[in-house]
């Protein structure tokens, strides 16, 4: 037996920018970067599969924004820090990652915003 559900245009715009709002949210606030980077799997997980396929290219086009540039400082944030070789390098390494991150996390807010949302009803299965 299945049931029907409502998901309504508003919680799907807000599934679609959730993980772009903690991931600026992270990134303005360095402490919570770390912490950011192992909670995004899970939030870019559950909504990677939402039945709505806008949420799911939101969400997939935040998570290689953030996923590319968290990975290239794996790799260059090294490097950029020995150039400094003191706290200004950990700056760098912050300035870059806010540099990619922020203008086109909020871009992809304002896109968000002004798309058209719409209520849809799914099917979902129930337990007798």
């Amino acid at each position: 037996m299945k049931a029907s559900k409502l998901i309504t245009a508003g919680n799907s715009r807000s599934s679609a920018q959730m993980f772009t709002i903690a991931s600026l949210v992270a990134t303005i606030i360095p402490p919570l970067l770390m912490i950011w980077i192992a909670a995004s799997i899970f939030v870019y997980a559950s909504i990677a599969h939402h039945p709505n396929p806008k949420v799911a290219y939101y969400n997939r086009i935040a998570g290689y924004r953030f996923y590319s540039v968290a990975g290239a400082m794996v790799v260059f944030g090294q490097p950029i820090y020995m150039i400094f070789n003191n706290w200004h390098g950990l700056l760098a390494v912050w300035a870059v990652m806010a540099i990619v991150i922020i203008p086109w996390g909020i871009w992809d807010l304002i896109k968000a915003q002004k798309d058209e949302w719409q209520d849809m009803v799914i099917e979902v299965p129930v337990n007798e």
